[in-house]
């Protein structure tokens, strides 16, 4: 994996083959970015990474100028990677291990945007509780997105607050928005 864009371009970052994850494919992160890009300014904003895994989602955003980045992830071995990896490249992320759907549900601060990437293997039931719980306890800030990586095969066009989606290979990402 590397970083796409941003003070650390075309740096590669080697996550241990022992970590339970699926990083972002740089192909589907390059296009997320530009879209992200002609949206915000990366400095000014806030970015809450759930079911972060490697990192590879704030790593982009602190290479782009985001200082307030809150990565979320269960597996201590991901949050120690990320740990490690922020250091070494001076990042401000800041590290949390818990189960991401208690963050959520006890989380009190708002964020410009919440990135999440779950397994893919999680039911529509599943992927529905993150949005819910978002804007249930109004995580968002007014101009804020939630987005969603999933497979080409979830659609969460149903769920509330969804927006809309795109696709990049396998990887779609949904977008949602306050109304």
């Amino acid at each position: 994996m590397r970083i796409i864009s941003g003070i650390f371009k075309g740096r590669k970052i080697q996550a241990p083959k022992k970590l339970p994850v699926r990083p972002t494919t740089d192909m589907a992160k390059e296009a997320l970015f530009n879209i992200l890009n002609n949206q915000y300014y990366f400095d000014d904003i806030s970015v809450l990474d759930l079911f972060s895994g490697t990192g590879n989602i704030s790593y982009e955003f602190a290479s782009r100028g985001t200082e307030q980045i809150t990565a979320v992830d269960a597996n201590y071995g991901c949050i120690k990677f990320i740990n490690e990896t922020a250091e070494a490249f001076d990042m401000t992320i800041q590290t949390i291990k818990s189960d991401v759907f208690k963050f959520l549900e006890n989380s009190k601060l708002k964020y410009t945007i919440i990135f999440a990437d779950p397994p893919y293997n999680f039911d529509v039931e599943a992927f529905s509780k993150i949005p819910e719980l978002v804007f249930e306890n109004q995580l968002l800030e007014d101009e804020g997105v939630l987005i969603v990586e999933h497979s080409k095969h979830t659609d969460l066009s149903d769920l509330e607050h969804y927006a809309y989606s795109k696709s990049y290979g396998g990887n779609m990402f949904s977008f949602f928005e306050i109304n």
